[in-house]
C-alpha cells in the first residue's frame, strides 16, 4: 500500500536567497524571497521510505521579498525579480520531480536522503540532486535541507543595477523546511 502525504505550506518554510556583489555590494540588498504557496507531496511506494517519490510545484508569483524594505524598494525588487528574472507570463511554474533516492536511516523516524531529481525552471529542465533530512511522525512528515543552483544554468541572467556596480551573484541558495500531512487529512 502506498503512503501519500501532501505538502502543507502554512507549516513550512521555503526560501530563495540571492547575493549582491560588485563595487557597491556593501550598499546593496542580498534579497531573500519566501515561497508562500506551493503544491505537491511525497509518496512511499509499498509504504517504504526507500521507495520515495517527491514532487514540488511552485507558482512563480508565489515568491515574496522578505525583510523590512521601504514600500517603493519592495515593489521595485519584486517587479524586477518577476519581470527580468523569472518571467511568469512565459514560465509560470517551477517544478522539482524526484528520481531515485538513496535513503539512510539515522535513528527511528529520521532519514538522510540523497535525491536525484529534475528541476524545471525558466523553461529549462536539468538534473538537480538534493540532500535532505526526512523526519517521519505519526501525523506527518518534515523534509529539511538546503542547496544551491546557478541561474545561468537555467538561462537566467543575474540582475544588475547602477551600470553593473551592483549585481547578483550567479549562485542562489535554496533552503527548505517543509511540512507534509497524510492525504485525506
Amino acid at each position: 500500500m502506498t503512503a501519500r502525504y501532501r505538502f502543507d505550506p502554512p507549516r513550512s518554510r521555503l526560501t530563495v536567497q540571492a547575493f549582491a556583489t560588485g563595487l557597491l555590494a556593501a550598499f546593496a540588498h542580498s534579497p531573500t524571497f519566501a515561497v508562500r504557496d506551493f503544491d505537491g507531496g511525497i509518496r512511499f511506494g509499498d509504504g517504504q521510505v526507500e521507495n520515495l517519490e517527491l514532487e514540488l510545484i511552485i507558482p512563480v508569483d508565489a515568491l515574496e521579498l522578505e525583510g523590512r524594505f521601504p514600500p517603493a524598494d519592495r515593489r521595485d525588487i519584486e517587479d524586477r525579480m518577476r519581470r527580468e528574472v523569472l518571467e511568469p507570463a512565459r514560465y509560470p511554474q517551477i517544478r522539482f520531480q524526484s528520481g531515485e533516492a538513496q535513503v539512510t536511516p539515522t535513528s527511528p523516524g529520521r532519514y538522510q536522503l540523497r535525491i536525484g531529481g529534475r528541476l524545471s525552471l525558466h523553461g529549462v529542465t536539468l538534473p538537480h540532486p538534493i540532500v535532505a533530512e526526512l523526519l517521519v511522525f505519526s501525523d506527518g512528515l518534515r523534509l529539511r535541507g538546503d542547496n544551491s543552483l546557478r541561474m545561468s544554468s537555467y538561462g537566467i541572467k543575474p540582475v544588475t543595477a547602477l551600470g553593473g556596480a551592483i549585481k547578483l551573484k550567479d549562485e542562489m541558495r535554496l533552503a527548505f523546511d517543509i511540512g507534509a500531512v497524510p492525504e485525506g487529512s
